[in-house]
């Protein structure tokens, strides 16, 4: 999936080798993605041309573009110059570090993997508290059915919903919950954060690791479980006593051009911020 937003100027323009290069491309987590293409179109909306931003700049349309791909891809492209921006929903490794020492690494929230069931499912009133350890049987195929988790379950089998091994989501699990134990080959992998919620939401009997935004955006659709007693929450997450959390980030290669740094420095302030918070996740504090 790919998104575009931010154009402002008509649809011809774009078309132009110049508009092209006149663009900030950001690329990556699909879990960050939308919050940025909002806040790119608030952006757009709001100063139209980049003279309105900064008097010094000229009297360009704002043209921004937002991709999906998921964090692998997020660091690649900007390694590689295919974005601007790489978007990023994981801990950044050491071995990219190595290789952004003269970009930046920007945190602009945080997001937690609930593990999510349809509402519809059961286990939502008989046990809607799970061990990190279950979690990790149920994912490994080891627990086959819900009512050996409960005898007042049913004989069902859970369908088991995960990110592509391409997604920033399935580095986090299986760093923070299956810690190397493989997921059961039954696992039906999901291309976008956005297509695992809906395999949840669509099958009463699916269970997935979902960002807690999308959760909040799928109210009623899709059901969060505590996890050790604790429940997914903002204040959970911001203090840390939910442990399946993970950073979202902004990379570049370089240190940004000044239109860029000019778009980062709006996705961090209030009105940036904001949009992060909207949209379920826990947004920096400044």
């Amino acid at each position: 999936m790919v998104l575009l937003a931010g154009c402002g100027q008509t649809s011809e323009a774009p078309k132009t080798e110049t508009a092209k290069e006149q663009s900030i491309k950001l690329g990556g987590s699909s879990t960050l993605a939308p919050v940025i293409a909002k806040c790119a179109d608030d952006f757009t909306e709001k100063y139209k041309t980049w003279n309105k931003v900064d008097a010094q700049l000229p009297e360009e349309p704002i043209v921004i573009f937002v991709s999906t791909g998921g964090s692998g891809f997020g660091v690649k492209a900007a390694l590689d110059g295919t974005v601007d921006i790489g978007l990023v929903s994981r801990e950044i490794k050491d071995e990219e570090k190595a290789q952004l020492t003269n970009g930046k690494i920007i945190k602009i929230g945080s997001d937690a993997l609930a593990v999510a069931v349809n509402p519809q499912n059961p286990i939502v009133q008989v046990k809607p508290d799970l061990t990190t350890e279950e979690v990790k049987k149920i994912f490994a195929g080891e627990i086959k059915t819900w009512q050996e988790l409960d005898a007042n379950l049913p004989a069902r089998t859970p369908v088991l919903a995960i990110r592509d091994l391409g997604g920033g989501a399935s580095q986090v699990f299986d760093e923070l919950v299956m810690k190397k134990t493989p997921v059961a080959k039954e696992a039906i992998q999901l291309p976008s954060m956005g297509a695992l919620a809906g395999k949840v939401a669509e099958n009463a009997d699916a269970i997935g690791y979902v960002s807690t935004g999308l959760i909040k955006q799928n109210e009623g659709k899709i059901h969060a479980l505590n996890i050790d007693g604790v429940a997914p929450t903002n204040e959970n997450i911001a203090s840390g006593q939910y442990k399946i959390a993970r950073p979202l980030l902004l990379v570049t290669k370089e240190q940004p051009d000044q239109k860029q740094q000019l778009f980062i420095d709006y996705l961090l302030s209030e009105d940036g911020l904001k949009v992060v918070e909207e949209m379920g996740f826990v947004p920096v504090v400044q």
